[in-house]
This record gives C-alpha cells, sequence and structure tokens, in this order.
C-alpha cells in the first residue's frame, strides 16, 4: 500500500484554493456588469462624457416612436434641481445678428415658465415624478433671473464646422469660458438651482468634439463645469433655423426664428432638471426625459397652419415637444 505523498496533499490543497478563488472572481464579475455598463453611458445615448441630453438633428434622429431608448427612466442616485432659476445669454458680436424679436420672446419664454409654476396643465409638470435622495421630488418650481447681451467678439474657431457657413465655430471650451466670463461679470449666482443658456447668433457653428457639430449632428445639448458653489449648469443653444430645417419645429406662433430655439431649449431644461450632472435620472440606453420623446409634439391646441401651439405657458404660445413620463410610460404634453 502506497503512502500519499505531502505534495500530492498540496498540489490537490492549491486547486481546491485557485478554483475558491476563480468562483469568487467570476461572481464578482458578474455582479459588477449592471454597474459598469452603466457608467459607460453617463446619462447620455452618445457616450460623450459631459456632453448630455444631446437633441439630434432630425436626420441623425434615431427615434422609433412612440419613444426612443429603453423602457423607463432609472434613478442611478444623483442629484435633480429641486427648483431652478434660469438665465439667458445672447452672445451676438458686431458683425453678427439674430431675429428682430429673438431674444425678447425667448425670455418671455423664461418668464412665462416661471408664471406656469405650480399648474398641471404643462409639459413641465411632467418633471415632478422624479427626485433624489436628499431633497426628495422636484417642484414645479421655475423663476426667470435675467438675460444678458453679450457682445464681446468672438476668439478664432475652436473647431472646423462645414454646415454653419461661416468662419466661427465655437468649441465647447470656448463656449464654457465665455459664460464663465459672463456670469462673473454678471454676478449671477450659480449652484445646483440655477442654469445659464448660452445663445449664439445666427450662422455661428459650435461642436463638442471633431466629429459632432451643430446643425449636421446635434440642435443643443446641457452640461456643466465647476463644483460646489461653483458649479456652473449650461446649455448650448444654436440658431435653430441656421442652414436647415434639421432643427427647425416648422411652426411659427410667434413668428419668428426664436420659436425653432425654444423647443429646443425647454429639451434641455427639462433634462438640466431631472439629470444636470449625468447621474441622476436617465434609461437603459442612456436616454433622458428630453431624450425619449424628442420630434414628438402630440395634438395641437391652435393656430393656423405654420403657427400652430401645443403649450399655454403664463400668456404666451409655444410649440414645444413632449416629455417622458414614468408613471404613465408614454410622452406627454400635460400632466405626468
Amino acid at each position: 500500500m502506497k503512502t500519499a505523498s505531502p505534495y500530492s496533499y498540496l498540489r490537490s490543497s492549491s486547486m481546491r484554493r485557485f478554483a475558491i478563488g476563480l468562483f469568487i472572481g467570476l461572481l464578482m464579475l458578474v455582479y459588477s456588469l449592471p454597474a459598469l455598463a452603466a457608467s459607460s453611458v453617463v446619462g447620455n445615448p452618445n457616450g460623450h462624457g459631459p456632453i448630455r441630453g444631446i437633441v439630434k438633428a432630425k436626420g441623425q434622429n434615431q427615434a422609433a416612436l412612440p419613444f426612443a431608448g429603453s423602457g423607463k427612466l432609472t434613478y442611478h442616485g444623483g442629484p435633480v434641481m429641486h427648483t431652478n432659476k434660469t438665465f439667458a445669454i445672447y452672445w451676438v458680436p458686431s458683425g453678427f445678428s439674430v431675429s428682430t424679436n429673438y431674444q425678447s420672446t425667448i425670455n418671455k419664454f423664461f418668464q412665462d415658465v416661471a408664471a406656469s409654476s405650480g399648474s398641471t396643465s404643462n409639459v413641465y409638470y411632467s418633471t415632478t415624478q422624479y427626485y433624489d435622495n436628499t431633497k426628495g421630488n422636484i417642484l414645479h418650481s421655475s423663476s426667470f433671473g435675467g438675460a444678458y447681451l453679450d457682445t464681446n467678439p468672438f476668439p478664432s474657431s475652436g473647431c472646423t464646422d462645414s454646415v454653419s457657413q461661416t468662419t466661427i465655430c465655437l468649441s465647447d471650451a470656448q463656449l464654457q469660458a465665455e459664460i464663465d466670463r459672463v456670469v462673473a461679470l454678471k454676478g449671477w449666482p450659480r449652484g445646483a438651482t440655477n442654469m445659464f443658456f448660452m445663445f449664439t447668433a445666427k450662422n455661428v457653428g459650435s461642436c463638442y468634439d471633431s466629429a459632432n457639430c451643430a446643425f449636421s449632428q446635434f440642435c443643443a445639448y446641457h452640461s456643466d463645469f465647476g463644483t460646489g458653489a461653483n458649479l456652473t449648469i449650461y446649455a448650448n443653444q444654436p440658431y435653430a433655423t441656421t442652414v436647415s430645417s434639421g432643427c427647425d419645429t416648422g411652426q411659427r406662433p410667434n413668428n419668428d426664428d426664436a420659436d425653432a430655439t425654444i423647443n429646443v431649449t425647454s429639451h434641455e431644461h427639462a433634462e438640466a432638471i431631472t439629470d444636470y450632472n449625468g447621474d441622476a435620472w436617465y434609461d437603459a440606453s442612456g436616454y433622458e426625459n428630453g431624450d425619449k420623446c424628442a420630434w414628438t409634439f402630440g395634438t395641437a391646441l391652435g393656430g393656423s397652419t405654420g403657427h400652430k401651439y401645443n403649450q399655454v405657458l403664463g400668456t404666451g404660445h409655444y410649440y414645444l415637444q413632449r416629455e417622458w413620463s414614468n408613471a404613465t410610460n408614454k410622452c406627454l404634453l400635460t400632466g405626468k
């Protein structure tokens, strides 16, 4: 009868430890996959880091009616804007222009959104079903902090955009720098309840990377920079009627080019309220509440051909896209 070698016991013991370690490692990998998948999205469907809520130009839109993306929005632990104050910056240097009533119409829109706070009959009410872990549900509470006409000259182009038909193309870094300058100049408050909308002049391009530029790929987006008291939440709002109809609703309830820009402004506003940092509310594909319903407008309330409206906010009429509702599992113009 042979006696077992002590080395054979060591080999079998080592094998057992290896097998156990391998099994534990595989379990950890399996349980980490959902988190890895979620973190790769970071609140936007295109994986462009801090650039979120991208309104794709209609030719780039991947929406499959009745809504885009994958299922309901889910909460990822980050903050929301429980209340919000909006500010408008119009960057229109000498030699550039906007339509006659562009600024006044957009300013009135923000004022009308504020006047409609608490109402259940407009598209913004749908945001109140969403929440965060610190202060609970979003309040339907908006205010308008003011506007500034920025005539500071444009810098040298920081990107290349053949679509806008001008020599000016602004990178996201250049937009951030100018927003930062104006906010400091005006003494406007920053932080998690304030949002700054940068409206650029007609035929001014912008790109957030070498392959994604205004009008051809996107119509608007939101993002943020800074932290704590210096957190600056902003949206890039190119002139929506520039070049083609890829960013235009085709409706003019206020008989001005501003109507097209206001639609994508409302998209970015609602998305920042529910997911300004890219770690709060989005679906399994990374779509935020505005993304899921982009370029869907529901039934008009009134107006003639080319001048229809589907929203009454304050004393104004507007033609805005619908927003996603988890509660009803569809895109809505009113209620939640």
